[in-house]
């Protein structure tokens, strides 16, 4: 049994030691927000905040979660009020929509570490989080908007 807050919820999980977090969340708690997609860390599309720094949900072990913070797209806003879930409907960022929530809670992270980062500052950030739709501008400017916005 591992114990953690999940989105401000303190939830324990019945799970082996080596589970990946991402089903943890998906299989055991039930939130379907956080997306699999290559299964190695590659894509992005699991990405979630451990400790307030965006980890990829597929690669991490429940075993490490043990008593830390874990936030995930439903958890960034109770109401899709935060600045960039504004911005990401705004600019009608998505296409197919799979990646987006790994998008956000990357981009989340970006700012609040840096608040108003320029668009070189924002492409470096988010290298790594794939979008096969190719929607890479309406990302870039709805990061943007947000931290002109939020």
């Amino acid at each position: 049994m591992v114990s953690f807050t999940l989105n401000d919820k303190r939830v324990s999980v019945d799970a082996a030691p080596s589970t990946p977090l991402l089903w943890a969340i998906r299989d055991h708690v039930g939130l379907t927000g956080t997306k699999y997609g290559c299964g190695a860390g590659l894509c992005g599309a699991c990405t979630v905040h451990l400790d307030g720094k965006a980890a990829r949900a597929c690669q991490t072990q429940i075993s490490e979660v043990a008593g830390k913070k874990v936030v995930t797209i439903e958890g960034l806003s109770p109401n899709s009020s935060h600045p960039l879930q504004k911005a990401w409907v705004a600019l009608e960022v998505p296409q197919c929509g799979y990646c987006q929530s790994g998008q956000i809670m990357k981009a989340a992270e970006l700012l609040a570490s840096n608040p108003k980062p320029n668009r070189a500052q924002i492409v470096e950030h988010m290298d790594g989080n794939i979008c096969r739709c190719g929607t890479y501008h309406k990302i870039i400017a709805a990061v943007e908007r947000a931290s002109k916005e939020g």
